[in-house]
């Protein structure tokens, strides 16, 4: 996708998810406009680190640029029945055990120390659990077939490439709403602005994509932003304890400053010749049959 075209697209949607927030204040209240603000904030802010991911695992598979739509667009549908999912599983558990969120609180601190000192991410494309599971089943093409994901060899279903990669993108997905979700929950747990903050973060990632990889610059610390932020939901959930309510607003407020400061942190450090810190994932080979792996050893 043309930059010019990524960029329309990223300012339609956030431009959409603002007029939705006007009518959240117009029908719902200042408050519940604020929540939204804050989780679409939050969740969109999560999103971008997760872009680097697809950038690495799009590169390390060698997805021509024409296929890579198709994939992120099956992978945004995934990603919204995945939320849906979690989102009504976590009000559920909430609404009947109100503990629950202290244990998002923990789980969200954890995650925070693991962006913010976890230095660069490994990917195993090998050991990936989804992957590693559909295989036993259905057998891979070294090469892509146009957009299918799969194919009949000699009357025999074949999954290609293209299919693989989606299945990564979709178990990593599933990972980073385990961060997401109980990210949102710290600021409110109407499922209603839970979950329409969520689609709306998420309905503009394919075209954030694009955009992405021509200003990655402005993400260097992106990784150490995110991280920030989920320490700082976590501690709001765990001050509960103390029946300490922390104002969303000033949620928002510090949200905003943490993710200036890390687009200031990373221009500086752009000038100074510094790159983004992408994710280590090794270059894909294709899976050999058993009868030549034999051969080689």
């Amino acid at each position: 996708m043309p930059f010019k075209k990524a960029l329309f697209w990223v300012v339609f949607w956030v431009t959409l998810a603002l007029l939705f927030n006007a009518g959240v204040f117009l029908f719902e209240g200042p408050q519940k406009a604020i929540d939204f603000f804050t989780g679409y904030l939050i969740e969109l802010s999560l999103s971008v680190d997760n872009l680097f991911l697809f950038l690495m695992v799009f590169s390390a598979f060698g997805v021509p640029g024409q296929y890579q739509r198709r994939v992120l667009t099956y992978g945004i549908i995934g990603a919204v029945i995945f939320r849906l999912a979690f989102i009504l599983a976590g009000a559920s558990l909430v609404e009947k055990f109100q503990w629950v969120l202290y244990i998002f609180g923990g789980l969200l601190i954890v995650s925070a120390f693991k962006f913010i000192f976890g230095g660069e991410e490994k990917i195993d494309l090998e050991k990936n659990w989804l992957t590693r599971f559909v295989r036993r089943f259905i057998p891979v093409t070294c090469e892509y077939h146009e957009e299918k994901f799969t194919v009949r060899i000699n009357g025999r279903l074949h999954m290609t490439p293209l299919l693989l990669v989606l299945l990564i993108i979709e178990s990593t997905d599933i990972m980073f709403a385990i961060d997401s979700i109980p990210a949102i929950f710290s600021i409110t747990t109407d499922p209603f602005i839970v979950f329409t903050s969520n689609i709306f973060a998420i309905l503009g990632l394919r075209s954030m994509y694009f955009f992405l990889e021509r200003i990655q610059r402005l993400f260097i610390y992106v990784k150490q932003g995110v991280g920030a932020i989920l320490f700082l939901t976590g501690v709001k959930l765990l001050l509960l304890i103390f029946d300490i309510h922390v104002p969303t607003g000033l949620a928002l407020g510090m949200i905003a400053l943490i993710l200036t400061v890390s687009v200031v942190a990373s221009l500086i450090a752009s000038r100074k010749g510094k790159v983004h810190p992408a994710a280590h994932v090794e270059s894909w080979e294709c899976p050999l049959p058993a009868q030549e792996k034999e051969k080689r050893a």
